[in-house]
């Protein structure tokens, strides 16, 4: 659980982030979630943009993306939403919150 401090800073991160990944109609699918984990994997902070298309919310997609990945939402914002986790991966720069 991050701290209101910590999410603070996350979001002046992503503040500058484009989105990584971009949800369609087809919803949140079992491919988009794997590639949003594959991104919190090599960058820890990632940006997901949804359509408006897409059925579902921009809260719902995060609150499931959260709930399978085990990662903290940071912001949530019309059709996009930012979610943050500690990756294991070595040899990259770490994001100290």
């Amino acid at each position: 659980m991050i701290t209101t401090k910590q999410r603070s800073r996350l979001k002046s991160l992503a503040n500058t982030l484009k989105p990584l990944v971009t949800v369609g109609k087809e919803g949140l699918t079992e491919n988009i979630v794997k590639e949003i984990a594959v991104a919190l994997y090599h960058r820890e902070l990632v940006k997901v943009a949804a359509l408006k298309s897409c059925e579902l919310s921009a809260r719902e997609m995060c609150r499931e993306v959260c709930e399978c990945l085990g990662c903290e939402p940071v912001l949530c914002i019309g059709n996009r939403f930012v979610v943050y986790k500690r990756s294991d991966k070595d040899g990259i720069e770490h994001i100290e919150i």
